[in-house]
């Protein structure tokens, strides 16, 4: 467990929270501690879907400016790798992954929610990516996953001016999937990510590779790791329990074991 990011672990969820008084701006050492901590969730049996949660006031405010200010070119050569591996160790996490947006969720924040496979925020929630009024860009996968996410027009629009998007607009451009009341946000996070308690883990696995794969290449080559995939299935005994389950019962009454 990190300083200021830990894992929480109950009923299948893992919550990876980030506690960092005073808006959980994202030092390099909260970098380090999110790849530890997406390798835990990553490794542990026990947890079968992952929350990003920032706590009830805020997501993250962006990257710790103060700490980048005085880095030279070299110095950021240096650590720009690990600026952006920290939130591709997210988006790597073989499992269902939500992020639950309170209050900001800006630059590197914003980055972070981005790399959940659907993200779920609070009606007051605000999210962008202001790197441009800093002189910078977003560097830890936000020209990337935003213009997939929303489009490259709309992408464009958010990152060359550096405005700030309320949740309304957020749900209707497609970069949040769902808006609550602040106080629910959590906990709806939770229940969605609790369905996945009990699925075939190793089904839920490949779809997400395939999909998240398959956006990276051509067509023809995301059809065949969808092929190889859905092979791949045959040797679970997920499958075999599944497929005899639906034949003998019908629909949605199979007992994974996530093996």
């Amino acid at each position: 467990m990190g300083e200021h990011v830990r894992l929480e672990v109950s009923d299948g969820v893992g919550t990876i929270r980030l506690d960092r008084p005073k808006m959980n701006a994202i030092s390099f050492a909260v970098q380090d501690e999110l790849v530890a901590a997406a390798a835990e969730a990553t490794e542990r049996d026990d947890v079968r879907a992952v929350v990003v949660y920032g706590g009830e006031r805020v997501f993250a405010a962006g990257n710790d400016v103060k700490e980048m200010a005085e880095l030279s070119y070299t110095d950021m050569v240096k650590r720009s790798g690990p600026l952006q591996g920290a939130v591709t160790a997210i988006a790597r996490i073989p499992k269902p992954v939500v992020a639950a947006v309170t209050g900001y969720a800006l630059g590197g924040g914003c980055e972070l929610a981005l790399a959940a496979d659907v993200r779920f925020a609070a009606d007051t929630a605000v999210l962008g990516q202001p790197e441009v009024l800093l002189g910078i860009i977003p560097g830890a996968g936000g020209t990337q996953r935003l213009s997939r996410l929303v489009g490259p027009s709309r992408a464009k629009d958010i990152i060359f001016s550096g405005r700030f998007v309320k949740a309304d607009e957020a749900l209707a451009i497609g970069l949040v999937d769902r808006v609550f009341p602040a106080e629910q946000v959590y906990a709806e996070a939770v229940a969605w990510a609790g369905q996945f308690s009990s699925a075939a883990s190793y089904a839920v696995r490949a779809a997400k590779e395939s999909i998240d794969r398959g956006l990276e290449v051509d067509l023809e080559t995301g059809l065949e790791i969808e092929r190889q995939q859905f092979a791949a299935l045959f040797a679970t005994e997920d499958r075999t329990s599944g497929m005899r389950s639906f034949v003998d019962n019908g629909p949605g009454k199979a007992r994974f074991e996530g093996r």
